[in-house]
């Protein structure tokens, strides 16, 4: 079993969420909450078996994510 923090994006039109720690984009959309985790969690799933344990962007788990907020 992996455990991965996700990065959850709530929009006007819906939600997006993809996975901090995994190389290459894997990213899971719905209507709620509910339905973008287990969207999301069906793409990871197939990501890793497709590609491997090298999916993994680092062998030591992301401990904390966090959304910060920066004008450029």
């Amino acid at each position: 079993m992996t455990h991965l923090k996700m990065i959850i994006e709530t929009h006007p039109d819906g939600s997006v969420a993809y996975p901090v720690g995994i190389k290459g984009v894997v990213v899971g959309d719905g209507d709620s909450y509910e339905e973008v985790l287990v969207n999301v969690k069906s793409a990871i799933r197939f990501h890793l078996e497709t590609l491997g344990p090298e999916a993994r962007d680092v062998d030591e788990p992301v401990l904390e994510a966090c959304v910060a907020e920066a004008t450029v």
